[in-house]
């Protein structure tokens, strides 16, 4: 509303409407709201549940629809979710969608709570969490395949009490299996620990932060004395030989590799800037299959470039390992402006990067 963006998800739901149900999509929205055919609040959502609006009993031989798909009619239906697991699944969600934990959440972090003072006030809330959480989620709850959740549900029982197996018998929680639950979370707790401390095998992501920013300039008066990395620039005057052809720069020899006319490329070749080479370019035609191949022919440009001017190699491979952003104007393609763009141009800098360094220690002879 008034141009606010709200975050939402959504679910399969039915609507029944008269004898007649419908297969639709159930809007969640972070600000509690829920579009059953409708907006409704969280409790007026209870209430479509309990008056069967939103269905989740379906009748036999009942009528079915899903707009514009098909229609049907029911034949031995079968349902999974009660209306109070719809409700608990719903209200997960709008926790999720307003970053606090859901129901699952909050029950293991009253089992910290009880694991830190294990009190029996403690083991009651731990209780009560564990009950909140959707009956059919609560096997999920750790994320276990192979116990599912039956430490979590010892330790709302206790010691001297009983707990059903999966099977439907029953069994007496002893010390031992108390103590073995209580294990278990320390050992859960180790390994999240380890996990969420490792540094993967590759390194850690580089943050946009720290990149090298390789920012588009023009300068009127000529390239700075001391250009460092703006001679990573596909513009700055590096000339490259390929094949019997001379370029003035990068640009020049792209411009012109990318038209298909011959005469127009010993034009683009003979533009006095980049800036003019880019230009006959866009008056022209370009090859057919110039979106194909473009990127091949950039990384056999950059590898001449790099390869004919050791100095820039240099500098390029004094940059390490970190991630460079390519700004370029009208292009998205080839180059990043804050988070849009795709950023080829710095994308295969980094490739001509890691292959120089490993020429140059001889990795891959």
């Amino acid at each position: 509303m008034d141009g606010e963006r709200i975050e939402g998800t959504w679910r399969h739901a039915f609507i029944r409407n008269g004898a007649k149900y419908f297969l639709t999509d159930l809007l969640i929205y972070a600000d509690g709201m829920v579009d059953c055919w409708g907006l409704e609040t969280l409790e007026g959502f209870a209430d479509k549940l309990a008056s069967g609006w939103v269905a989740t009993d379906l009748s036999e031989g009942a009528q079915a629809s899903a707009h514009h798909l098909a229609s049907w009619k029911f034949a031995e239906p079968k349902t999974w979710l009660t209306p109070e697991m719809l409700l608990g699944e719903v209200r997960d969600d709008i926790d999720n969608l307003n970053g606090r934990p859901d129901s699952t959440g909050r029950c293991l972090s009253a089992v910290d709570v009880f694991r830190d003072e294990p009190t029996e006030t403690n083991r009651t809330a731990v209780r009560e969490a564990y009950e909140a959480i959707p009956e059919h989620l609560r096997r999920y709850a750790l994320g276990d395949m192979d116990r599912k959740d039956f430490p979590l549900r010892v330790i709302v029982a206790g010691p001297g009490n009983q707990i059903e197996l999966w099977n439907g018998n029953t069994v007496d929680v002893t010390d031992e299996m108390h103590a073995s639950a209580l294990e278990y979370f320390a050992e859960r707790e180790q390994l999240r620990t380890q996990y969420e401390t490792k540094t993967p095998a590759d390194g850690q992501t580089e943050p946009v932060e720290s990149s090298v920013h390789l920012n588009q300039a023009v300068f009127p008066r000529g390239w700075p004395e001391n250009p460092g990395t703006l001679v990573l620039r596909n513009e700055f005057p590096a000339p490259i030989v390929m094949g019997n052809r001379t370029y003035p720069t990068v640009a020049h020899a792209y411009w012109a590799l990318a038209v298909a006319d011959e005469h127009r490329q010993a034009e683009i070749l003979g533009a006095e800037r980049p800036y003019d080479a880019q230009k006959l370019a866009e008056d022209s035609t370009l090859r057919d299959d110039w979106p194909q191949v473009r990127v091949a022919v950039m990384t056999r440009l950059l590898r001449a470039k790099f390869q004919q001017h050791p100095e820039f190699a240099e500098t390029l491979m004094a940059t390490g390992a970190t991630r460079l952003i390519y700004t370029e104007v009208g292009s998205t393609f080839w180059g990043q402006r804050g988070l849009e763009g795709r950023n080829w141009m710095g994308r295969l800098l980094e490739l001509t990067r890691s292959e120089l360094v490993a020429a140059k220690l001889n990795i891959l002879q």
